[in-house]
């Protein structure tokens, strides 16, 4: 049996969740379809979703076509929750994208289509709600021919469009020959030669959508059901299944995390060669971050016919729930590394301080936000101990209402929050290179450490390289250095995370182990970790400090439709908000704008917009990317460490925290 891992992306309210009920329906998996509003779905199983009506965590579940298993995976539409979409990614073979036939195309639906492109996963459309009241269907496609700029195929056309009774009429549109023609030079020479046989065209059809060429387009409802059959046709037949060597080394990637009754990590993950099996003592980790470990799996399950099954082994193609690893994270490889976890999607741009009611502990407070950031690492949990404080970062305030709910349904924790701020991040000007010797002028620390900080490209993240020789001391001090310098880049100049740098080791030095008869160990004369770790703070401030650092403001790029009549009124508004527009264009007697707006100032756009256009105007943003802060006061964020920019400050505060 050909296995196919499928994921269903769309913008909120797309009809999604509903669309997954009716494949499950269609396929036998489930006897009656589910609804959004009654709670009843099969994938949105927190109690949150299903009082929300939203999916917030992606779920699997898996049904049965002839000569293949279909793996899929349900995933929030809401932008807040477009980490659960990104972790994904990476472990799908193929994809539907869903597309309402009333709304059309949304800002949602351009950010998952370019994704998609980027990674070049064989995607369908479903135009769904073609049942709905304001359905339409060649409008829908010129919209997505412009909006998304891919190469569609029609599959046919609709019949009683917005009415219950619309269906869809599968059959050649010409449109879609002309697609297919434009990639495939035989087959634009048999067209104009005057036909091509349907063979000819289903294999062309086949090739170009499993390379990711062209995006087959289907209508229909999830509602009625109208456009299933043919969807579940065009997943079978066009989009490619799976494929691994079970008796190749094991390689796995980990796209979910979740904590089972008694609290263990259980780890989703999608396998590409090899064969797990329980009781197998595996390698996790991820490289890029220098972690490595090795655990036992005690039980596994494979999804199977709408459910998951326990099981004795699993090989390639298979998505599996794993039991043992207790130090593993999303992202982290199974075995031998096989697909890098990149993140695809914009990091949260927004932040706020999680403050306990009444009778709710910090530390409790403290250990349920960490669970939460890990089932979800684009949440930084970010504690702040002389304050007492911890905040967290966050994509919006949808996404803050739910940690809210969260920690209150499942940790009996309420909180309530500060006012949001945005998240800035710091970038180096130059470059700059600071050193402290072993036993030299006031270096308390028996270590030497040297450290040179280069500006590297917007987006690269952080680097750490050596200089100096792997031998010329103990590797764990090599590895107390660097993860030392990741740590303390989490705070510049100016209290915000500092990235895009490479941080290169140039000096290094230490003190041998000294140990005299009968007395053991003399740790007052002999260098440990500690006295790593203790320095690097300080000469990785010293090289920032010479370097220089930029805050930089993330900006969203913006999308804004209003009536001509008010863009009189909207362009000195933009202004103030420093807003920049890039391109005007007027259509009718509309008027689009497009171009970029420091993402602090996107809610005023949005509560200010309705009034300025009469209620007509609507509003697409995204993150694009950060920018320096060119307007009024630098902004500054709270240290939350012992304050290296402050030496006698930071020597004070290390001293006291190791004698405690």
């Amino acid at each position: 049996m050909h296995l196919l891992n499928l994921g269903i992306l769309a913008h909120v309210d797309a009809g999604k969740t509903s669309l997954t009920e009716r494949l499950l329906h269609t396929a036998g998996v489930i006897d009656e379809i589910g609804s959004v509003d009654a709670g009843s779905t099969t994938t949105d199983t927190l109690a949150l979703e299903r009082q929300r009506g939203i999916t917030i965590k992606s779920a699997v579940v898996s049904f049965p076509l002839d000569g293949v298993t279909v793996n899929l995976i349900d995933t929030p539409g809401h932008p807040d929750f477009i980490a659960e979409v990104e972790r994904v990614l990476g472990v799908l073979d193929g994809a539907v994208l869903v597309v309402s036939a009333v709304e059309g195309v949304q800002a949602q639906t351009r950010v998952l289509m370019r994704t998609l492109r980027r990674l070049r996963i064989p995607t369908l459309v479903f135009v769904n709600k073609i049942d709905r009241r304001g359905a339409r269907d060649a409008a829908v496609l010129r919209q997505m021919a412009q909006r998304l700029a891919v190469p569609l195929v029609p599959m046919g056309t609709t019949a009683g469009l917005g009415t219950r009774a619309a269906r869809f009429r599968p059959g050649p549109v010409p449109a879609a020959l002309e697609a297919l023609a434009d990639r495939d030079d035989g087959l634009l020479a048999a067209y104009l030669d005057g036909g091509v046989p349907a063979g000819r065209l289903r294999r062309a059809l086949a090739a170009q959508t499993r390379s990711a060429s062209v995006h087959p387009v289907y209508f229909g409802s999830a509602i009625t059901g109208a456009g299933v059959p043919e969807l579940i046709a065009g997943i079978e037949r066009l989009l490619p299944t799976a494929a691994g060597d079970p008796d190749g080394p094991l390689s796995g990637t980990v796209f979910k995390i979740e904590r089972g009754p008694a609290g263990e990590k259980v780890a989703y993950a999608r396998l590409f060669s090899g064969t797990l099996r329980v009781r197998d003592r595996i390698a996790f980790g991820d490289g890029r971050r220098g972690t490595g470990e090795e655990g036992r799996v005690t039980a596994l399950s494979v999804f199977e016919y709408g459910t998951d099954t326990r099981a004795d082994s699993a090989g390639p193609g298979r998505i599996v729930k794993v039991w043992g690893l207790g130090g593993i994270r999303i992202g982290d490889a199974l075995g031998t590394p096989n697909r890098s976890y990149e993140h695809h999607f914009a990091p949260p741009t927004l932040e706020t301080v999680v403050v306990p009611g009444p009778g709710a502990d910090r530390r409790s407070l403290h250990l349920a936000l960490t669970q939460l950031a890990e089932q979800d690492p684009l949440i930084g949990v970010r504690h702040d101990e002389l304050r007492g404080e911890t905040s967290v970062s966050l994509y919006g305030e949808v996404q803050k209402e739910v940690v809210q709910a969260t920690l209150a349904d499942e940790y009996g924790l309420a909180v309530t929050f500060r006012e949001t701020t945005t998240l800035c991040i710091e970038r180096p000007v130059g470059s700059g290179h600071a050193v402290e010797f072993n036993k030299k002028d006031d270096n308390p620390f028996l270590a030497t450490v040297g450290l040179r900080v280069d500006p590297a490209r917007p987006g690269t993240g952080v680097a750490f390289r050596r200089e100096v020789e792997l031998g010329s001391m103990p590797y764990a001090f090599f590895k107390a250095v660097e993860d030392t310098v990741r740590e303390t880049l989490g705070q510049g100049l100016h209290g915000w995370q500092v990235t895009d740098c490479t941080v290169t080791m140039t000096h290094s030095g230490y003190s041998p182990r000294q140990s005299h008869a009968h007395q053991g160990f003399d740790k007052s004369m002999s260098s440990t970790g500690y006295d790593f770790r203790g320095l690097t703070p300080l000469v990785l401030t010293e090289a920032l400090r010479r370097a220089g650092t930029l805050v930089h403001e993330p900006v969203h790029r913006f999308r804004l439709e209003a009536p001509a009549d008010t863009l009189g009124a909207l362009l000195p508004v933009l202004a103030r908000l420093g807003a920049v527009p890039e391109s005007t264009g007027t259509h009718a007697a509309v008027c689009v704008l497009e171009g970029i707006v420091p993402a602090a100032r996107v809610h005023a756009l949005e509560q200010r917009l309705p009034g300025l256009t009469r209620g007509e105007g609507e509003l697409e943003t995204a993150f694009d990317h950060y920018a320096p802060v060119t307007r009024g006061t630098v902004p500054e964020r709270p240290r939350t460490d012992h304050n290296p920019l402050n030496r006698k400050e930071y020597l004070l505060n290390f001293m006291r925290r190791v004698g405690e």
